[in-house]
């Protein structure tokens, strides 16, 4: 195989596995260390129209001035980006730990929410 082919099959294997890794749900990064959690079972079991949110370890806490409300809709600030949270996206079973958190993917290099959980804004 002449080395100029090789590399552009290389390069497109690559492209192609960072832009499927990119577009999909994030991977899950559960580690053990919240195995113990009295909370785990209840982290699991969240869910929003999009699916399981999977566990506490895979969400990520949101401080007050990076979400906002207006009438019920929901906007977070992920990554410098604020993000309109789909109303798919919304856990609506009551706030356990109080605290903003949000499960996150990437689409095209841009995060989008998969759940979402307000917190007391307190």
């Amino acid at each position: 195989m002449h080395v100029l082919t090789r590399a552009a099959v290389l390069l497109g294997a690559v492209w192609l596995t960072s832009t499927m890794w990119m577009a999909s749900p994030t991977l899950a990064r559960d580690d053990g260390r919240y195995a113990n959690s009295p909370l785990k079972p209840w982290f699991e079991s969240l869910h929003s129209g999009y699916g399981q949110c999977c566990s506490d370890a895979d969400g990520s806490v949101v401080a007050d001035p990076d979400w906002e409300s207006d009438h019920g809709h929901y906007r977070v600030r992920i990554d410098s980006e604020w993000v309109v949270v789909p109303n798919e996206a919304l856990i609506t079973e009551p706030n356990k730990i109080g605290r903003t958190m949000v499960w996150k993917h990437y689409i095209d290099g841009h995060p989008r929410v998969r759940c979402f959980m307000p917190g007391s804004m307190t």
